[in-house]
Order: C-alpha cells, then sequence, then structure tokens
C-alpha cells in the first residue's frame, strides 16, 4: 500500500515545507543527544490514512535514551480528492514533542500545518510553546525573543492566543511558560504566510536544540527534581486529554493513527495525583479524568505505553460520544476556525 500524493499544488509545496522542518528537527536533536553520550538516531514508522488513498504520514520517534524520555516528530499530509462532497480538500502538518529524560531540560511542542477546504480558500495554523518543568527565567525570555524576531507583526497576537489557549483553568495556572499561537491564519498571501511559517518553527528548532545541546551539572537530578519532572508530566497529559482541542478533534474523526495523535503523551505520570483532580473540573469532565486516571496502571510512576495512548485514545472517544456538548469545554485561542477534519 502507497500514500497517494495530493492533487493541489498548495499541498505539495506545505507537505515539501513539513518535511524539510521535520528534517531540520530530527537532525538537530540527533546532533544535540551527543552532549550526553553517543548520538541517538530516531527511526521513523509510517501511517496510512484509508490504506493510503487519502494519504498518510511518517513519525520519527525516540524514547528511554540518556538525551530523550520521549520525541514525536510527526507529519502527514490528507487529501480527499476522490471525495468531491467532503469539505475539506487536503491538510498538511508537522505535530512534534520533546520530553527530555533530565528534568533540568525543558520539553518543547510545534505544530504547523496548511488546511485548504475545497472552495480552495485555507489557513495557517502555528504554534510553538516552551514547557519545562523546573522554568529557567532566561530561557523563557530568549524564547521569547526568538518569536518576536521570527514574527515581530504577529507576536503580539499569537503571544495573547497562546496563552488563552494553554491555560488550564481547572488548576489555575499554564501548561508552559511561553505559547505562541497563531489559529486559522490567511493573510491574503499564501506566500508569505508560508515563508513566515516556516521562520517561526524553524527558528525555534534551532534554538531548542541549542538549548538541549548546553552542558548540565555533572551531578544527576535530584529526588526533587524528578518528582517535578513527574508532577509536571502528569498536569501536562491531564491538558492533552481534557482541553486540548486538536487531540480531541483527531480521535473524534478516525482511529487510524492514534499513537501519532498521542504522541505528545509523556512517559510516565501519577496516577493518584491525575485522579485527586477529578473534583476541579467542570461536569461532565470529572468522568472523563475518573476514566483516564482508571485505565492508568497502579503506582505513582505509571507508565504511558503505546498500548496504554491506544487505551486512553478510546477512553477520551467513548467520553465524547457520551457528552458532546463537553466539547465546548475545550480550550480555545482567540480564533476558531471551521475546522473540519483532522491533519496528523
Amino acid at each position: 500500500m502507497v500514500r497517494t500524493p495530493p492533487r493541489s499544488s498548495l499541498a505539495t509545496r506545505a507537505t515539501e515545507l513539513v518535511v524539510a522542518l521535520q528534517q531540520r528537527f530530527v537532525a538537530g536533536l540527533e546532533r544535540a543527544s551527543a552532549v550526553v553520550g553517543p548520538a541517538d538516531r530516531f527511526s521513523a514508522a509510517e501511517w496510512l490514512r484509508d490504506d493510503g488513498r487519502h494519504g498518510g504520514g511518517v513519525r520519527w520517534g525516540m524514547g528511554d535514551s540518556a538525551m530523550y524520555q520521549r520525541a514525536s516528530i510527526n507529519v502527514s499530509t490528507v487529501h480527499y480528492d476522490d471525495l468531491p462532497d467532503r469539505k475539506l480538500a487536503c491538510a498538511c502538518a508537522l505535530s512534534s514533542i520533546v520530553h527530555p529524560a533530565d528534568p533540568r531540560r525543558p520539553s518543547l511542542h510545534l505544530h504547523v500545518s496548511w488546511t485548504q477546504l475545497r472552495d480552495a480558500s485555507g489557513y495557517w495554523r502555528v504554534m510553538a510553546d516552551l514547557n519545562p518543568c523546573l522554568p529557567v527565567e532566561d530561557d523563557r525570555l530568549a524564547f521569547l525573543e526568538v518569536l518576536r524576531r521570527a514574527a515581530p507583526d504577529l507576536y503580539e497576537g499569537a503571544i495573547a492566543q497562546g496563552d488563552r489557549y494553554f491555560y488550564i483553568p481547572a488548576l489555575g495556572r499554564h501548561r508552559g511558560v511561553a505559547h505562541f499561537y497563531l489559529e486559522g491564519h490567511d493573510s491574503g498571501s499564501w506566500e508569505r504566510d508560508a515563508e513566515m511559517a516556516g521562520q517561526v518553527e524553524a527558528s525555534v528548532i534551532d534554538f531548542y536544540c541549542g538549548l538541549l545541546g548546553r552542558a548540565l551539572p555533572p551531578e544527576p537530578p535530584t529526588e526533587a527534581q524528578l518528582r517535578a519532572q513527574l508532577d509536571y508530566h502528569t498536569l501536562y497529559l491531564f491538558q492533552v486529554l481534557t482541553l486540548d482541542r486538536g487531540t480531541t478533534s483527531g480521535l473524534m474523526i478516525h482511529d487510524q493513527n492514534d499513537e501519532g495523535i498521542m504522541g505528545s503523551l509523556p512517559a510516565f505520570v501519577d496516577r493518584a495525583l491525575l485522579a485527586s483532580w477529578r473534583e476541579r473540573v467542570p461536569v461532565p469532565q470529572g468522568e472523563l479524568v475518573e476514566a483516564i486516571a482508571s485505565a492508568l496502571p497502579a503506582g505513582e510512576r505509571a507508565e504511558v505505553t503505546a498500548e496504554l495512548k491506544r487505551k486512553l485514545a478510546q477512553v477520551v472517544r467513548e467520553h465524547y460520544r457520551r457528552h458532546p456538548a463537553a466539547l465546548e469545554l475545550q480550550a480555545s485561542g482567540t480564533v476558531i476556525p471551521p475546522t473540519v477534519d483532522n491533519h496528523r
């Protein structure tokens, strides 16, 4: 079975952009890992939408290494050229998450996508957020400056929208320390927008790989630092599975790439801590939190395996099938585009 390419020339160009960014990121992450030993080598896994008839993608991943607890750099191009009644024509995306093994190194989330509708209109989605479990103010400020230089005219609005999207009301805090988020972006010039999206993502990739490549003090992380990492990763999973609109949209549309869609989940979380947040969320989301916690293995350090990702994907689907109105409780920026399909 082979992935069929889209007919749209814009989709082809968007795919070339996200593939180039994927290659840049994987190469940078492999180079950065050499600071802690032999360079890591990422491996590729392909997935197909409808046996390749509607495209698919390739995910480069790494887990349980000296540098990376978990990393997923996923590119996909989905199209419906043979289904003219579908509102979505095609969508191309890079979705990436890196969770380093050492709690003194921050996690990073990146996303860029081009969505094209049947009437030939379309929009960009551009995201970049720094997610440390042990925040360093100088790193936060440097990250924001990279974004400001990459998109000076869009910076203020994207930061405001990102701060809104990644806020967790139940816990009274944000997921990360710096959030850039453009949703439904269309300036009227595809070329200008593509250049901006590529500049933002490439600048963040280079900055982050440089950050990872810095040498840390020789002593291993303390128990308190490892505890902070586990607590933060629990919060990260909580935000992704109860608030992230993109993740939920992908899971509700199809079940052909559950592991890729859930690629942002960290490797270990605290089941009891997660369950303790049940009473803090609005009805009926407490049921979702309880179902997620029940799916996790017992113990303070519950491992999120590939099998568990698939199980959690089904937990989320079943919850929103029972409570479709609860989708309105998910996070949103200042703009919510007419999402008609998921592109991961």
